[in-house]
């Protein structure tokens, strides 16, 4: 019979700052112990033999590998003795697996090409498919990945021939394994979910509970650590009913792992502590050095250094130990990280340029990425300018060519945010050695990335050639300004690590403003940021957060302030015509800022002055055009108008009473008098049914929604706009609910679409911009988005989208018709929450 079983080894993901060593197992051993058939007298020398092979077998299930070592050569020399073909093959093939799990990959491969070359000779199917798939899992653990996964699919044709249902599983595991550590990260969940399929269906537990862990790796490596926890418990909980010990630790460190990356220390300190306990119990010393550096990345982050570095200590001396390579450079990463931390910067250069040579040389990819990222972190606290932009730029192409084009939207996301911070030192380099201009580049390198792959792969699915999809350069940029003949105004925020109470604290540091002119010329202004968390106790994104979250009476200082800091630096660079566009990218919570009603110190609102957009990024800005140049060309004429829907019910959480949503009668008058200015009749009530209104999106020209919407601040792609409940099923909750994951996929023509209600505009804050309403709807084909940030009054948004449509019907400018809307209600003396909560996304 063919077991399957399942050591660690280390591997090394860095934060931002952080190099975090996580469990992750070896690929599943292919091993032989059943005893050979033979029709000859049986010879007693070769019951002996296939005794020590099953003695074998128990001494490495119980991680006593040089005790397995001695009974497997035994058994080999007496099966050579007797001239057992079959038999020498499976105690080669398993002292393969033995030298593999001690780091002696040299001799792994001698032994299992010894026993592949057996398996074809006498025609052993079963042992030949084992050879190639544990020589896949030698090369893996080289790092060779390509080569690794030849030999796996190799194998994997060969178990399916012969229909063996174990060995598919366990070798479909190990596919996945290998794309995980090679980052194409979506076959590695392909691959992860049919191993546990076949592991389910013939009740394999073991299995099981490994493909849910692996499943659990790759999450994790997508930074959605909410999914990763929950794979991990689901397989610590199989482990712990099967007493898979050396399971139940791996599950426990990568418990921590996830746990330390969602900050909750506690958490993370308690399951590397189990993972060290069970892995000294057992005598893994692998799995010790492991529990031994995680323990003190959690010390590192919570400002513990001399006992951070105590922990990595112990764990490169064992990583040294037991040869373990990728231990060792993650180790050493480690030491690095914590050394710069205390101000020795040539003992944290020292360390860390020993990580990327060990990375370079077992080919770790992600391991150079991190290392480099690290490194040109460490050299630009040094002084060292020139060596820190080299370093940064290549770790840079690194990440990038880590990214699989293939991952869906929210994957790339995922993966982008655990590689942005490089992008942020990288700009921090640039400007100290003043190149603004290099730093834009870079500043718009690092955002909306998934946004525009996603943008331009369906605006070219007509098109065989392959889009260069490059961030713009500078000269590109000042044509994209050019072309939309609009100031652009990029904002930047950097964060940078400081002591605060003896405890590192990755806080804004700066506000970095560029802004680009239709004639080309570009200048460079910088905010100092710490002031406001050093003498004033909050954050560029409090005071966001504070304009969202209170009453209208206290507007008035935030609005200044947050003035102070985005529009005074940059006002004489505006243009002095209150026509003239600007559009502000934002970054992170200035996508949250109410642009039109930001106020100057006489007391003037910022519309009064411009016409106002925003826009993810210079690029998604310059594909929302060539969006609009082909709406252009479509036959649609039409609006469809909605407002005030038969509500549905709602839930907002999984566990929340399904609730009524109200009905909202201001929003039947908007728009009655919105479909007459667009010669056509509105949609209200019973009719405004999501099934029916999915069926004219696209082919409206004009979209217009005036009803409720909710705003997904974790997932984003749970946003939603409420409309009529399909009749079938008017009692079902969140019937009715046209999600932002649903607008994702619609095939869009429209040039405006616009959402009536409240928070439309916020969604979940990623380095991709904000996943939510907006970003679906843009996505879809639609070239301008007007939606909102905050609740609104139901009269007020009436009143607003009233004055907005009525000055479209004399200008199509969108911008100018949303600014002369703004400018009556403050002519009205109506508040800022009444208005400025509005904001226009896309083309003008």
């Amino acid at each position: 019979m063919h077991i399957k079983l399942c050591k660690y080894a280390l591997i090394a993901l860095l934060t931002t700052t952080l190099s975090i060593n996580l469990d992750l197992p070896k690929l599943n051993f292919l091993l032989n112990f059943n005893s050979v058939a033979s029709a000859q007298t049986p010879d007693p020398r070769k019951a002996q033999a296939d005794e020590l092979l099953q003695q074998g077998r128990q001494q490495f299930q119980i991680s006593q590998i040089e005790a397995a070592l001695k009974s497997w050569k035994q058994a080999l020399v007496i099966y050579r003795e007797i001239k057992d073909l079959k038999g020498e093959g499976k105690a080669l093939g398993n002292l393969g697996v033995a030298y593999q799990t001690l780091g002696d990959y040299v001799k792994a491969i001698e032994y299992q090409q010894q026993h592949l070359v057996i398996a074809r000779e006498i025609k052993d199917s079963k042992g030949e498919g084992q050879s190639l798939g544990n020589l896949g899992n030698v090369y893996y653990s080289l790092g060779e990945y390509a080569k690794a996964i030849d030999y796996q699919q190799q194998s994997l044709a060969i178990i399916r021939e012969i229909k063996d249902r174990l060995g598919e599983e366990q070798l479909l595991g190990n596919l996945g394994l290998a794309y995980w550590a090679w980052g194409e990260y979506a076959k590695a969940i392909d691959y992860q979910q049919q191993s546990l399929e076949i592991a389910r269906e013939i009740k394999d537990r073991l299995g099981e509970g490994q493909s849910l862990g692996n499943l659990g790796l790759a999450y994790d490596s997508l930074g959605d650590y909410p999914k990763a926890i929950d794979y991990q418990q689901q397989s610590l909980k199989i482990k712990k009913e099967i007493q898979d010990r050396l399971g139940e630790s791996h599950a426990q460190g990568n418990l921590g792992n996830a746990y330390q990356s969602l900050g909750d220390h506690a958490k993370a300190i308690y399951h590397q502590q189990q993972r060290l306990k069970i892995a000294r119990d057992i005598k893994d010393r692998e799995g010790e050095g492991a529990a031994l550096g995680n323990l003190g990345n959690v010390y590192y982050s919570l400002g513990d250094y001399a006992k951070a570095i105590g922990y990595h200590q112990q764990s490169l001396e064992i990583a040294r130990a037991i040869k373990d390579r990728l231990g060792e450079g993650n180790a050493l990463g480690n030491l690095g990280l914590a050394y710069q931390s205390l101000g020795d910067y040539p003992k944290a250069i020292e360390s860390q340029q020993q990580h990327l040579a060990i990375a370079r040389e077992i080919k770790d990819r992600l391991g150079e990425g991190l290392g480099l990222n690290n490194l040109g972190l460490t050299l630009y606290k040094f002084g060292n300018l020139a060596d820190a932009e080299k370093t940064l730029y290549e770790g840079i192409q690194v990440y990038e060519s880590l990214r699989d084009k293939r991952l869906p939207d929210l994957n790339k996301v995922s993966i982008f945010e655990t590689q942005r911070n490089i992008y942020n030192t990288l700009q921090q380099v640039l400007i100290a050695q003043n190149k603004t201009d290099a730093a834009l580049e870079i500043s718009e390198r690092g955002r909306a990335r998934a946004f525009v792959e996603l943008l331009s792969s369906r605006l070219n699915k007509d098109n065989s050639q392959t889009k260069s999809l490059e961030a713009p350069t500078i000269s590109e940029m000042k044509q994209i300004a050019k072309q939309h003949n609009s100031t652009l105004v990029q904002y930047s925020i950097i964060y940078d690590d400081f002591k605060v109470e003896g405890k590192q604290q990755h806080k804004e540091s700066e506000l970095l403003i560029w802004v680009i002119k239709p004639n080309g010329e570009v200048t460079f202004h910088r905010q100092d940021l710490k002031p406001l968390w050093q003498k004033q106790n909050t954050s560029l994104a409090n005071l966001v957060d504070s304009i969202l979250g209170t009453g209208t009476s206290f507007w008035k200082k935030p609005l200044q302030q947050i003035h102070e800091i985005l529009i005074q630096p940059i006002a004489q660079e505006l243009p002095k015509d209150p026509n003239a566009h600007v559009i502000f990218i934002p970054q992170e919570s200035l996508f949250f800022v109410p642009f039109p009603a930001l106020k100057d110190a006489d007391n003037k609102y910022l519309i009064e002055k411009h016409t106002i957009l925003t826009a993810p990024s210079i690029q998604v800005l310059d594909l929302t055009h060539k969006q609009r140049l082909q709406t252009r060309n479509a036959s649609n004429q039409n609006a469809v108008v909605v407002g005030n829907p038969i509500m549905p019910r709602v839930a907002y959480k999984p566990d929340d009473k399904p609730e009524q949503l109200e009905a909202l009668p201001h929003t039947e008058i908007e728009a009655k008098e919105i479909a007459r200015l667009l010669n056509t009749k509105a949609i209200i009530g019973k009719d405004a049914t999501k099934n029916q209104i999915l069926k004219l999106l696209p082919k409206a020209l004009i979209i217009h929604l005036a009803t409720h919407g909710w705003a997904d601040d974790t997932r984003g792609l749970g946003s939603w706009i409420a409309l009529a409940p399909n009749p079938k099923n008017q009692q079902e909750t969140g019937n009715g609910l046209l999600t932002a994951e649903e607008i994702l996929d619609l095939k869009l023509q429209a040039e405006l679409f616009v959402i009536s209600a409240c928070q439309t505009g916020r969604g979940r804050i990623t380095g991709d911009g904000v996943i939510g309403l907006s970003r679906s709807i843009i996505s879809a084909g639609v070239s301008s988005v007007l939606v909102s940030l905050w609740v609104i009054p139901d009269e007020d948004s009436q009143l607003l989208m009233r004055e907005f449509y009525q000055h479209l019907q004399k200008n199509p400018d969108k911008a100018q018709a949303l600014r002369q809307a703004m400018l009556t209600r403050i002519k009205e003396n109506s508040l800022p929450v009444n208005w400025a909560a509005f904001t226009l996304i896309g083309e003008a």
